[in-house]
């Protein structure tokens, strides 16, 4: 399931569903789509993200600070998931700003 994240201030971002929900749980919303903030409410959903995304990258830093057991992970890439949130971080920036609602579906 891909989920599209909309605004009249900034170009629509999409995103695979399982990351668009857990980025929408973090907002303080129910998994619910299609969905919407108004744009009243916009800039708490901004920073509920962004303070769930710190807590989440530092409880993850600390779990992996333990050697891993095996090394074929080691080789693959991987998305923080700080990163993963960025364009929506964007977005949600965006639409703070100019004052609109964002949805979703």
């Amino acid at each position: 399931m891909l989920i599209t994240f909309t605004t009249d201030a900034h170009a629509d971002i999409t995103m695979f569903g399982e990351n668009a929900l857990t980025f929408i749980t973090m907002m303080g919303h129910s998994k619910t789509v299609p969905g919407a903030i108004l744009a009243a409410d916009v800039p708490m959903a901004l920073d509920r993200l962004r303070k769930a995304v710190d807590a989440e990258m530092a409880s993850h830093s600390a779990e992996n600070t333990a050697p891993d057991e095996d090394d074929d992970e080691k080789d693959e890439p991987t998305v923080s998931l700080s990163h993963r949130a960025l364009p929506l971080i964007s977005l949600l920036t965006a639409a703070a700003e100019a004052e609109t609602d964002v949805m979703w579906k």
